[in-house]
């Protein structure tokens, strides 16, 4: 079943409407271009799905800069009516997944927070490789998570972008080869050029 999904345009509005910062914009924008890059490469992702979770996924970041953001975008993303499959890219964007320890340490609701499907893991891995409006290599925020006292997050991060990276036949840390280290401007310029934006 095919569904239709906030087109990038949409997704924009919703960020600006509902009070997101520019920097948050920016970042959402940046991981849409990780993203691309990654689900051009996988056939069975959804690639509208992709472009809506990746542009959402910090929905929750005009309200709450802490981990919770992850669930207040998922309500406010309901609360808009989108499709459930785009929600749970909203709750399940964070590192490569929460486990129970992580949930009782950080208060969340009782739930799944790990990426399951294909596009969920494609928008968490892409997060993974933008740190605000730069790409990074993935050890970046998962020795972030080590110096924190979380190595098991860490290493779901290493998990998932290998996971990832054997799916789309390189290391994705190469994207940043391919797109630069801020794609944000050039990405904007070629959709211009494709009249997509």
């Amino acid at each position: 079943m095919s569904r239709t999904y906030p087109d990038e345009k949409q997704c924009l509005k919703i960020l600006k409407d509902s009070g997101c910062s520019q920097r948050v914009i920016v970042h959402c924008r940046t991981v849409l271009a990780v993203a691309e890059v990654i689900a051009e490469r996988i056939p069975e992702a959804d690639r509208g799905l992709v472009t809506a979770g990746a542009l959402l996924h910090d929905l929750g970041r005009s309200r709450d800069h802490s981990i919770m953001h992850a669930v207040v975008g998922a309500e406010m993303a309901e609360d808009l009516g989108m499709p459930p499959e785009l929600v749970e890219i909203i709750r399940r964007h964070t590192g490569a997944g929460l486990d129970e320890d992580d949930v009782a340490m950080f208060g969340l609701p009782d739930w799944d927070y790990f990426p399951r499907t294909i596009e969920q893991k494609i928008v968490a891995a892409a997060d993974n490789l933008v740190s605000d409006s730069s790409l990074v290599s993935h050890r970046v925020p998962a020795e972030k998570l080590r110096g924190k006292g979380a190595p098991k997050g860490a290493d779901r991060i290493i998990a998932l972008h290998k996971e990832l990276s054997d799916n789309v036949g390189f290391d994705m840390d190469l994207i940043v080869e391919m797109i630069g280290e801020h794609p944000v401007e050039g990405h904007q310029q070629r959709r211009r050029a494709q009249g997509r934006f």
